[in-house]
């Protein structure tokens, strides 16, 4: 009884997190949003405020604006597009071409990094990307059996921008 009342201390009482959800009358846009997760949702705030809507993942916010003909292209934090990308499957275009994107290799899910220029090779592995050569073609990795992975993808973001993330389900 110690050990699981001591463990319980140790738990936050609350936690925080932040979530993107659409609102209001929906059935005419229902085609409109995201495939994934179309539960629909009941929440109360703190003030005792209702509100009914469907999540939306971070990633699918680009493709819901365009396809609800907004002008506005949000963009992911670094740990949104590493949850995003590893978590969820989504697809993150860079700019130069380069696209981050989840791969299963031998085995274990992994974040590649694709369309990169050969001369870029030895930039990439400096800034912490892994080189494997699989069935005789280079590929470049980062790292997702460390805490070095979120770090890595950050700065490949910061050399090269974020253009548009596309979820698994609207690719």
């Amino acid at each position: 009884m110690q050990l699981w009342d001591a463990e319980c201390a140790r738990v936050p009482e609350f936690s925080e997190s932040a979530f993107h959800i659409i609102t209001g009358l929906l059935l005419p846009i229902w085609d409109r949003l995201p495939a994934e997760n179309m539960r629909v949702y009941r929440f109360e705030t703190d003030d005792g405020e209702r509100v009914i809507g469907r999540l939306i993942a971070p990633e699918a916010l680009n493709s819901l604006y365009r396809a609800l003909g907004v002008d506005h292209s949000p963009s992911l934090s670094n740990p949104e597009a590493w949850s995003a990308v590893l978590d969820r499957g989504a697809t993150l275009d860079l700019a130069g071409g380069l696209q981050i994107r989840r791969a299963l290799v031998m085995n274990p899910w992994r974040i590649e990094l694709t369309g990169y220029a050969e001369g870029a090779v030895p930039q990439c592995k400096a800034l912490g990307l892994i080189s494997e050569i699989i069935a005789w073609r280079l590929r470049l990795f980062v790292p997702t059996a460390d805490d070095r992975g979120p770090a890595i993808l950050a700065a490949i973001l910061d050399r090269h921008p974020l253009l548009r993330a596309t979820s698994r389900a609207a690719a």
